[in-house]
């Protein structure tokens, strides 16, 4: 069974504090490959710096990730691959590790600070619980389809 793209031209992807197998970001990932794939991606893009932290984590080829999901692989049938094809094996507890740490990761350089304040401010700027770089991602995809902040 395929499984449809996301239109992300229309809503935006699944929040990367959603998990898949313990991975954050992963379900954001799948979403962005496969509207990629049918070219309903809008200004979402695959493969993009914060996929690359899960991407490198688990050692996975970014390209190879794109050809399981345009062979239309389900989410679990996904995890299975990404189990099979890691470059580095992670247990259940670096991936929970791992994943708490991106959700609460923040901008670690002067010019990562300045792009995300500059977002926050653009989005926001009232709002004072905006502090990770999924509070941002969050925030954008809302304001982005009609939210009011």
């Amino acid at each position: 069974m395929s499984i449809p793209p996301s239109d992300l031209t229309q809503r935006p992807p699944r929040s990367p504090r959603v998990r898949l197998g313990g991975y954050a970001i992963l379900p954001r990932i799948l979403d962005k490959g496969r509207a990629a794939l049918a070219g309903t991606n809008g200004e979402y893009n695959y493969a993009c710096p914060m996929d690359e932290e899960f991407l490198n984590f688990a050692g996975i080829d970014p390209e190879a990730l794109k050809g399981e999901l345009a062979a239309g692989k389900s989410g679990g049938e996904i995890l299975a691959w990404v189990a099979a094809n890691s470059r580095r094996s992670r247990c259940a507890s670096e991936i929970a590790a791992w994943s708490a740490y991106q959700e609460q990761r923040a901008p670690s350089d002067w010019d990562m600070r300045e792009f995300y304040n500059d977002e926050h401010k653009r989005l926001a700027p009232h709002r004072t619980d905006v502090s990770t770089w999924f509070d941002l991602l969050d925030l954008d995809d809302y304001v982005s389809f009609g939210g009011r902040a």
